[in-house]
């Protein structure tokens, strides 16, 4: 689908540093997870922009970024309070969603740390805490509406990696506000996020020697480069929009598409074949995706953005612009049902053809067996 060129572009998404908050005077700025990835790119920013008055950084380690006041220390921790005493706006960044990660470790991080966050912001008199979720929580489902409104129901289960955290997170932000009058919560929900080196289920899937599409589904991409998320989180950090915001590129890829785009072929399976395979894989321990994953590249989720749109704000990038980009992070990668191979085993795989994700399946399995044996 079409964009406006990147100067039109660029000078839409600029609305976001033309002023200051509605209450016409500069905010001082916390933001979370500060050292890394997102957070460390809207670090950055903020302490550049002169309509921020401060930024405060906090992470478990200290960041690069000069200008802005660091506190080293676990988001968990009560302490955090004092931290952010004067703090106008919190955003919260400091998430593990790593692939790699144990769950359990995972989700008692990603809870807690928000849940510590939201108390602590209120004690500290912050008035508006700004989350980052994802549009994954609208669930991806046949009957979804194309694009799906902000305010369409969360209809994700908790079987991708990650959602279910992002949903106890969505339940939080809504519950704030009432356990602590005078809090505003605004959340972003991003669709597949690509750039600075995101690792994601989804972004693997560019990584295999074939496109995996199950026979009978309807999958369309709809991307969000950090950079455009970086400008949509400072646009809710001035207060210019609130509420629940997704975020992404104007539009959406089909399937057939993004296999033009990439000149990668695809690989069609039954829904039993490749459902189950991923199911068995990770039951195993071999891949970090489970089947839930799956589903996001099977049926539409992709949003309107119709929030952040009527409030002035706009994405630079196109699909097709993330998607090359996306490519060229991907270049000498190589992964089958999501987890990632070495070149010996990459060789094999491309050599197997259009039934690569099968022998990919029954190599891993194999393997697994001869470990156990050795035991």
């Amino acid at each position: 689908m079409s964009s406006p060129d990147r100067e039109v572009r660029a000078a839409r998404n600029g609305s976001a540093r033309d002023s200051t908050t509605p209450h016409g005077r500069r905010p001082v700025v916390a933001v979370t997870g500060a050292a890394r990835g997102v957070g460390a790119l809207l670090t950055r920013r903020l302490a550049a922009s002169e309509h921020i008055k401060h930024v405060v950084a906090i992470d478990e380690r200290r960041g690069d970024v000069t200008e802005a006041q660091w506190h080293v220390l676990d988001v968990r921790d009560p302490a955090i309070a004092e931290k952010l005493r004067g703090a106008d706006v919190v955003v919260h960044l400091a998430l593990d969603l790593d692939l790699e990660t144990d769950a359990a470790a995972r989700t008692a991080y990603n809870v807690r740390g928000t849940q510590t966050v939201l108390t602590a912001a209120a004690a500290a008199g912050v008035h508006r805490v700004v989350l980052c979720t994802s549009a994954m929580v609208y669930g991806a489902h046949p009957d979804n509406d194309v694009p799906l409104a902000e305010d369409a129901e969360l209809r994700a289960t908790a079987e991708a990696t990650g959602v279910g955290d992002l949903l106890e997170i969505e339940r939080l932000a809504k519950r704030a506000p009432r356990a602590h009058p005078g809090l505003n919560v605004t959340v972003l929900r991003p669709a597949v996020l690509v750039g600075g080196g995101t690792d994601t289920a989804l972004t693997r899937y560019f990584e295999s020697p074939r496109l995996l599409v199950v026979a009978g589904s309807r999958p369309t991409w709809q991307f969000c480069h950090v950079e455009d998320l970086v400008s949509a989180l400072e646009f809710a950090a001035l207060e210019k929009a609130e509420g629940e915001l997704a975020v992404g590129c104007d539009g959406w890829l089909e399937q057939e598409e993004v296999e033009e785009l990439t000149g990668i072929r695809r690989m069609e399976l039954p829904s039993a074949v490749a459902l189950g395979a991923a199911s068995r894989l990770h039951r195993l321990g071999l891949t970090p995706s489970p089947a839930g994953d799956l589903e996001y590249t099977m049926h539409p989720w992709v949003v309107s953005g119709h929030r952040l749109h009527d409030a002035g704000w706009r994405p630079r990038w196109t699909n097709e612009e993330v998607l090359a980009e996306l490519l060229e992070e991907a270049a000498g990668r190589h992964t089958v049902v999501g987890r990632r191979l070495g070149r010996k085993d990459a060789t094999a795989a491309g050599a197997a053809g259009a039934t690569v994700a099968l022998l990919g399946t029954a190599a891993l399995v194999r393997r697994a067996r001869k470990a156990r044996r050795r035991m």
